[in-house]
């Protein structure tokens, strides 16, 4: 049968075709290319600053990195600072977390996050004398953050269809051993004020939260995450299953750790979030932490999940 028999036969019987029937039918945009390759070049040029742990000449480079990038983009760019208590100091730091903002504004969101500060110390160092040394972070921090300024640029190039947060959490590892309340600053704070006026997050409603964290070491293997398997069952699996359609191996449909991270406070504030993160390296909280042990195709496959979820929203 040809199209245009097709196309009658379709009309006589009273149905409609996907391009011809109202625009809940028009076909999804096709997710532009996530490059790995260019992700890499974001998570060098993070490490070529140095160590960014909260407070530091470092960390403030690298937000007026993001800043830039945003601008030179064209979106919607925000500071959400604070004061908090951080673990190693006497007094209050000044911490901000950051949002980027894409596509349709208002309405239902989805929120991408990572931490773009590192660890003050390599306190697991198999070296006693470099435990003091603070951590470069290739991996835990810069490999996540790469992951959503290469997609920035995908977004400001091809809008999705519905609004998009990029968001960069500060103050996550900053804890000691043992002490939570150390850890994840700055993501507590915004699960708790994040609806305030003047939040750039406050005009919309968010789908869900993705966190990426540790996303980038060769040979990548993604479980799910404990917390966000029991918390946020339906948004976890749906995710990984539309890894598993995209034919994206690294990730396994298996449960995983729990692990506390940047999603755990907006999973207490009824918020469904997922961590993507492998906790299964050796050179965590460790000067071994560089990019040499951090892989493109690793961030490809994570970055080309995020993306296909941006362009063909889960729900």
């Amino acid at each position: 049968m040809s199209r245009y028999m097709l196309f009658a036969a379709v009309l006589l019987l009273g149905g409609c075709l996907p391009v011809v029937c109202g625009a809940e039918t028009v076909a999804a945009p096709i997710p532009p290319a996530f490059s790995g390759d260019r992700a890499m070049e974001w998570l060098e040029r993070q490490c070529a600053i140095g160590p960014r742990p909260p407070g530091s000449a470092g960390i403030a480079a690298l937000r007026a990195v993001i800043a830039a990038q945003a601008d030179s983009l064209g979106l919607s760019y925000a500071e959400l600072c604070f004061t908090a208590a951080i673990a190693g100091n006497d007094s209050t730091q000044r911490l901000c977390n950051l949002v980027i903002s894409a596509g349709p504004p208002g309405g239902a969101r989805l929120w991408l996050g990572a931490h773009y500060d590192t660890r003050p110390w390599c306190d697991r160092d198999p070296d006693p004398a470099r435990r003091d040394e603070p951590l470069l972070g290739a991996n835990d921090a810069a490999s996540g953050v790469a992951v959503l300024l290469h997609l920035a640029e995908l977004l400001a190039a091809t809008a999705p269809p519905r609004g998009v947060d990029l968001i960069f959490f500060d103050g996550e590892d900053s804890g000691r051993a043992g002490e939570v309340s150390g850890f994840c600053v700055g993501s507590r704070h915004l699960a708790a004020s994040w609806r305030e006026f003047g939040s750039p997050l406050a005009t919309g409603e968010p789908t869900g939260l993705i966190v990426l964290d540790m996303i980038g070491k060769a040979q990548l293997t993604v479980p799910q995450e404990g917390y966000s398997l029991r918390l946020a069952p339906a948004w976890t699996r749906a995710i990984f299953e539309r890894a598993i359609s995209l034919g994206l191996t690294a990730f396994e449909p298996q449960p995983g750790p729990a692990i506390y991270d940047d999603h755990v406070p907006f999973l207490q504030q009824g918020i469904q979030a997922t961590d993507l993160i492998d906790f299964n390296f050796p050179q965590w909280h460790t000067t071994g932490d560089v990019p040499a042990v951090c892989a493109a195709a690793s961030l490809e496959q994570v970055g080309k999940l995020v993306t296909d979820i941006c362009y063909r929203p889960l729900d």
